[in-house]
This record gives structure tokens, sequence and C-alpha cells, in this order.
């Protein structure tokens, strides 16, 4: 590179450089409004670009979830008991993560159509609370798709699939996480900052909790 040979370098070594291709919902990401409708409430739905960042940061809340049934949906009742358990109250702001175990089951094939997720009902609920972020480490905040899909068909009703992602609320939800069994119930920090994809329907993130001290 501009005449520059090995020769001239330390060691006769350039430099190392990465080429990533990548799905925005891929690994451990953050969902924007624009995943879930094209519009909500009657607005266009942001994208992840969109949101401001004051959404991604704040208190974090643990709502325990190990143990559930495979497919087992929590509502509002459990984000209350949750909460009770661990000793916070509720406030705009919060983010409110859901510990169910799944993040073990990782490498697993069978990943995607594991462990509990929430009902719409419970999302809702969050969210008129202004809670803005959520998270989950499952593959997603609603509880196994395929499970869905199998009520919906048989039902033959809208609101069934997918229900707490079309919630038509606001918010963003951090997916796939690990790690939440090293957290304490409440008292942390947590950082969810998205990678900024221009028009995107969600951004891959790395997620940090910080404890006082």
């Amino acid at each position: 590179m501009m005449g520059v040979g090995p020769e001239l370098l330390r060691d006769g070594e350039g430099w190392a450089v990465e080429m990533i291709s990548l799905g925005t919902h891929n690994t451990t990401h953050v969902d924007a409004p624009w995943h879930y409708n094209s519009t909500i409430q009657g607005s266009a739905a942001a994208t992840i670009d969109e949101i401001p960042l004051e959404w991604f940061h704040g208190p974090g809340v643990v709502i325990e979830a190990r143990g559930r049934e495979e497919g087992d949906a929590l509502g509002v009742g459990d984000f209350e008991r949750g909460l009770e358990q661990a000793r916070h109250e509720l406030t705009a702001g919060d983010v409110v993560l859901v510990r169910t175990g799944g993040d073990e089951f990782l490498s697993d094939p069978g990943y995607m159509a594991r462990g509990c997720g929430v009902t719409a009902e419970a999302t809702v609920w969050l969210c008129d609370h202004g809670v803005r972020l959520v998270g989950i480490d499952a593959w997603g905040w609603d509880r196994p798709l395929h499970l869905e899909a199998e009520e919906a068909r048989a039902r033959g009703e809208k609101g069934i699939f997918w229900a707490a992602h079309q919630c038509d609320r606001a918010y963003c939800q951090i997916e796939r996480l690990a790690g939440l069994d090293a957290l304490p119930l409440s008292g942390f920090e947590l950082f969810a900052f998205p990678l900024k994809v221009v028009g995107g329907s969600a951004g891959p993130a790395r997620v940090v909790a910080i404890e006082p001290g």
C-alpha cells in the first residue's frame, strides 16, 4: 500500500482487518418498533436509528422466570410478583429483563422453540408504566412462535401469533440475552446501545450491566 512493502513495517507485518456479514436480528440485538408494525397507535413506527439514546439505558430489574413450563407466557400478575420479589417499584425509564434460563440452549438446534415468553397484556402494562426497553434471555419476547402459530391457525384469529410484538405500543426489546444469572434482581444499571442501522428494524448490541461499586 502506498509503495510501502513489508520491509518498511515492524516485523514485516501489516494490518488485521475483517469483513462482517450479519443480519440485524442475529446474535443479541435490540428490536425497534418498526420491526413489529409500520405504524404504532396511528403514527409511523420508529426505526432503530430514530430511537432516542435515553431508551437504551436505565435502572434494571430482573423478573425471575426460570423453571416455567415450556410454552408458558408471563402475564401482568407474574410481573407484579416479580417486582415484589425484587423489591423494586416500577418507574418510567426502567429496563425490565426476564430471566428464563433459555441462554443455556443457545447452541441447541431447537433453541428457537424452547422456553417461555410474555403476553401482549403484560407488554402493554409495562409500556403504560413508562417502560421503553425490555429484554429476555430466550429466542424472542413472545412465547415460542410454533405454539402461537398452532393456536392462531386452530382458532382462525388475529392477535395470537406474535401477539406481544404487535401489541400496538412503541417500545424496544432485547432478545437472545445471556448471563442474566449473574445479575441481582435489582440495583444495577443496564446499557444496551444497538448498532445504528439506518432504517433498520433492529441493531446488534453489546449489553452491559453495571452494579454500584
